[in-house]
């Protein structure tokens, strides 16, 4: 599987990752996480907003993507429902309240930012690559 973060739209071996970046506290961990992946070259990051706003060079780029990660921070799914409504299916997922983290009690710090990376890395290599 490709790890590389290029957004070259037209080739098919990039990963993008799309998180909720919501107001609370693991929102900002699944955001700091999302720019970690990208800084690593894990997976190019992607607005999420975007994608609800029907951005066509945004959902074209997407279309184009080896795999999608998607970092939700609550139980709400945010940004995984955000995808779903654009015709786009997770081939990672990570909810940060599943994996342990507690909402409203879980700073953003660096150590956080740094699991929440690690566990969306590990879905994505266990996921394998496909296409939306």
């Amino acid at each position: 599987m490709s790890t590389q973060a290029s957004c070259n739209c037209g080739d098919s071996g990039y990963n993008l990752v799309f998180a909720c970046s919501g107001a609370a506290d693991v929102g900002a961990i699944s955001d700091r996480a999302a720019r970690k992946l990208a800084a690593e070259k894990v997976a190019g990051m992607c607005c999420t907003a975007a994608i609800a706003a029907r951005i066509p060079e945004i959902l074209q780029k997407t279309k184009g993507a080896a795999a999608l990660v998607v970092l939700d921070g609550c139980e709400k799914e945010c940004a995984r429902k955000v995808l779903e409504e654009a015709g786009f299916t997770a081939h990672a997922y990570v909810q940060l309240v599943r994996a342990g983290m507690e909402k409203g009690k879980t700073p953003a710090s660096e150590e956080n930012t740094a699991k929440a990376a690690a566990w969306a890395t590990e879905a994505l290599a266990n996921a394998g690559s496909g296409r939306a």
